[in-house]
């Protein structure tokens, strides 16, 4: 299977950068002082900014603290590296994709995204959409409108990477095909789904246009 792009609009947790054991550390911490289910808040946090998790998970929450909650886990993962690696294939694809246009659109801040991107040995594309630049978290597709705007592109010629629910679902509301990677990403119907970056060959095309090779 493949398919053609334009650009490539890259989510960084779960999809170039494995972090899910800072991410649960500290979800943990959190759930266990609100007195929710740890497991069950889990299944819920990946792929949107943290604050924007709270509210889902406690609605009646002031969104004061809520954000004062996001700042105070923003401190702690952005120094706390312990576990965080690239995804397989990451560097090589990363490598392949250096003279392409894409660009990084995570919920993560800047500081965040240039902590864990250097953990995992990853070079930081020059155009980024952080979360201090959207104003809606995904699933709102502001993210990847703003990245494929920044490249230049219109929506559908732009291939999104995501591994979470969310994610997903901006890339889809963007009008966007959708390459899922690992295991979250399966149940949600990606365009493309593959079990990590090993599994996806760059081919860059006399036109510009790239073509993404997906093995099984």
């Amino acid at each position: 299977m493949s398919l053609t792009a334009r650009a490539l609009l890259l989510d960084m947790d779960g999809t170039l950068v494995n972090s899910d054991a800072v991410v649960e550390r500290y979800w943990r911490i959190w759930a266990a002082e609100q007195g929710l289910d740890p497991e069950q808040v889990l299944k819920v946090v990946h792929g949107r900014q943290a604050h924007a998790t709270m509210a889902v998970l406690l609605p009646d929450r002031p969104m004061e603290r809520n954000l004062a909650d996001n700042r105070w886990m923003l401190e702690r993962e952005t120094t706390d590296l312990d576990g965080v690696v690239p995804i397989p294939g990451a560097p090589a694809f990363m490598a392949a994709l250096a003279a392409l246009p894409h660009a990084l659109v995570t919920s993560a801040d800047e500081a965040l995204a240039r902590a864990r991107m250097g953990a995992a040995g990853l070079p930081m594309p020059e155009v980024r959409v952080t979360a201090e630049r959207v104003g809606a978290s995904k699933p709102d597709p502001e993210g990847f409108l703003k990245g494929a705007a920044e490249l230049g592109f219109a929506p559908a010629d732009c291939v999104v990477f995501e591994d979470s629910e969310a994610g997903i679902a901006a890339g889809r509301a963007a009008g966007m095909r959708v390459v899922g990677i690992g295991p979250r990403a399966g149940a949600h119907a990606p365009d493309a789904h593959v079990r990590d970056l090993e599994q996806v060959r760059v081919e860059a095309l006399p036109d510009g246009t790239i073509r993404l090779h997906f093995s099984a």
